[in-house]
């Protein structure tokens, strides 16, 4: 039996989804076929949220297992829509890695020590956001690219192609924020000049996560269950959940779900395990930064329903605290 693996052809992608098939072939002892999906999202241009939020990076991949193109599609989790897809399964999420975001700055700069005026690059508006909050002064830029394009944006960084100031292309911003999750991936953990602690700026739900689908029939069968699958994928994949990390990213996704956040707004979660109890942390922008809320909760039901429920109730103090009339939570 050969395990085929959907995967977008990005270098991260497939960088992420290399390493993924490599462990599942470890843990399975079949041989693996790495199946490459072209995507909306890495043909269309333009904002993530003119493009139709971040199901353009999934929905090709899910056809492609509906389709019975591929067995299973390796997605980073943030791009995942929090909505269940009719036929398909979460099944496992590997141990998440570092969810903090990075600045990538000329001459190592960090956060306060970029000048007033200096222009900094993201094409998320979560990330836009916090930085306008943190730093007002500062003139966020919108772009979009993969992480090596973007990089690219900043002169002198470790491993880029060129040093021409191209407005639009190279060398043209002071700095840049990526995800730490995706520069370790690929190599690049040289580019960042400071990590951006979580009391700076949340991450998005999910971040630091992958997320490996396959079709329900071929799932890892619950207990109790008689749907799903006992056979040699499906315990493979069983084999690379990590518990704590599923139970983290469903507070988050959980939280989302109830916001009606969509790709576009302001949102940042993150949730961790500590001893007996599940912290989620979550925060709603403006998106010119000028007003925040944010608050914490925690719950001791570390089961799937548990942490649901945990995202559910820090969801709806956000909301009583006035969240949706500072954000377009349902931008998408």
């Amino acid at each position: 039996m050969t395990v085929r693996i959907g995967t977008r052809a990005s270098k991260l992608a497939l960088t992420q989804t290399q390493q993924t098939a490599d462990q599942l072939a470890a843990v399975g002892g079949f041989p693996v076929d790495l199946v490459h999906i072209r995507t909306d999202g890495d043909v269309l241009t333009g904002s993530l949220s003119q493009m139709g939020g971040t199901g353009v990076f999934v929905a090709a991949l899910r056809d492609a297992l509906l389709q019975d193109a591929c067995d299973v599609a390796v997605h980073s989790l943030k791009d995942l829509p929090t909505g269940p897809a009719l036929g398909l399964t979460l099944a496992a999420t590997p141990k998440r890695v570092d969810v903090r975001d990075v600045l990538c700055a000329r001459d190592g700069l960090t956060l306060d020590g970029l000048p007033a005026g200096a222009t900094v690059g993201t094409g998320s508006p979560r990330r836009a956001a916090q930085l306008r909050a943190a730093r007002p002064d500062l003139d966020i830029r919108d772009i979009r690219g993969n992480v090596d394009t973007r990089l690219g944006r900043v002169p002198g960084l470790p491993g880029n192609s060129t040093d021409a100031v191209v407005e639009g292309k190279s060398c043209d911003l002071d700095a840049v924020v990526l995800a730490a999750a995706g520069l370790h991936r690929i190599g690049r953990l040289d580019a960042v000049s400071e990590y951006l602690e979580t009391a700076v700026m949340l991450p998005a739900a999910g971040q630091g996560s992958l997320a490996i689908e396959c079709r329900t029939a071929d799932a890892p069968r619950k207990a109790g269950s008689t749907e799903g699958s006992q056979g040699v994928l499906a315990q493979a994949l069983a084999a690379l959940d990590d518990p704590d990390t599923r139970l983290a990213v469903t507070a988050e996704r959980a939280l989302l779900a109830r916001l009606e956040a969509g790709c576009a707004a302001p949102v940042g979660a993150y949730a961790h395990r500590k001893g007996s109890l599940l912290h989620l942390e979550a925060v709603v922008c403006a998106v010119d930064g000028t007003a925040t809320v944010r608050d914490t909760k925690a719950t001791d039901g570390l089961t799937d329903v548990g942490a649901t429920l945990l995202g559910i109730e820090l969801a709806e103090a956000l909301l009583a605290a006035g969240a949706a009339d500072i954000a377009d939570l349902a931008a998408s």
